[in-house]
């Protein structure tokens, strides 16, 4: 067992919970921030896990929390967001957290000598993307790769699991609605496992062959988005017709959805990210097999 501890940003989320837990089995003390102690109430039950409330975009927190680390320990930021007001290349509140926050880790790792960085970015980050998502993400990307750390990134497609915001959304979409109409249903997507990219982030910690490497993390099958709509609905037993749509119509739902009360459904800037398939290139390999050892599972492991 280990004495390390992890900084865990971003641990109150859907994958950070599950990177606590297996933190946990091997020993960590994990400390994640978050603004309400309430929202990792699960996290509660883990040993030696501490949740701290605090603002981690404040730089003099993030030098607090640094500290209370040693330099052979390891800092992990899962931090990102889906949505934003539209802006050139991108708005503030991506760049609040895929790039400045980025920013100011790097500058508090620095300060209290640790050198260790997981990143999470994701499949399609581009600095010149069609997205705002993906050029905040590219230009987060850009900064850790300067940093001089010891840093890995880590770039999976969409994250799948009993919890996801993906599958779960539009299952519920197909629960009040009749008819499902679908912009992008050509995208092609390679859904990963959330324990798989787990399991990823916890291993690369004292791997030193991940460190200055991006590692893409996608699983076995390649789906478009009509079929995880409809896998969605398959799951939660209230399956609609899918009605494909021309982008361009595409936009005007998006808009629509991005005016109503509430949380943002879909956004303009979504459809534009499905410009870009979020498959695995020819010229990169799959990190979980290659890196990890990992066989990684496929969608259908949620009807089981």
């Amino acid at each position: 067992m280990t004495s390390k501890k992890a900084l865990l940003i971003g641990g109150s989320g859907f994958v950070g919970q599950e990177i606590a837990v297996q933190l946990a089995s091997l020993g960590y003390v994990t400390i994640v921030p978050t603004r309400r102690a309430s929202s990792a109430r699960d996290l509660w039950v883990l040993p030696q896990l501490r949740v701290v409330e605090a603002d981690i975009h404040d730089e003099k927190v993030l030098h607090q929390l640094c500290a209370q680390l040693s330099p052979q320990d390891v800092v992990i930021n899962l931090v990102g967001i889906l949505h934003d007001q539209p802006a050139s290349p991108y708005g503030k509140r991506f760049a609040k957290n895929h790039v400045e926050l980025p920013r100011k880790i790097i500058a508090a790792m620095k300060q209290a000598g640790i050198k260790r960085y997981l990143h999470m970015s994701a499949l399609g980050a581009d600095s010149q993307g069609p997205s705002m998502y993906q050029r905040s993400k590219g230009d987060g990307e850009r900064l850790v790769q300067g940093s001089q750390l010891d840093w890995t990134i880590f770039r999976p497609s969409v994250i799948f699991g009993e919890k996801d915001s993906f599958i779960n959304l539009f299952a519920s979409l197909q629960k009040l609605a009749p008819l499902m109409p679908l912009a992008g249903a050509s995208a092609k997507f390679q859904p990963v496992y959330v324990k798989d990219v787990a399991s990823a982030f916890v291993q690369s910690i004292d791997l030193r062959s991940t460190i200055h490497q991006v590692c893409h993390l996608v699983g076995p099958k390649t789906y478009t988005l009509a079929e995880l709509v409809r896998f969605a609905g398959i799951k939660a037993g209230s399956s609609r017709a899918i009605i494909p749509i021309p982008r361009a119509l595409g936009y005007i739902q998006a808009w629509v959805l991005e005016h109503l009360p509430g949380s943002t459904l879909m956004s303009r800037d979504n459809i534009a990210s499905m410009k870009v398939d979020n498959i695995l290139s020819t010229s990169d390999e799959n990190s979980l097999v290659r890196d990890f050892g990992i066989s990684p599972q496929a969608l259908e492991v949620l009807l089981k």
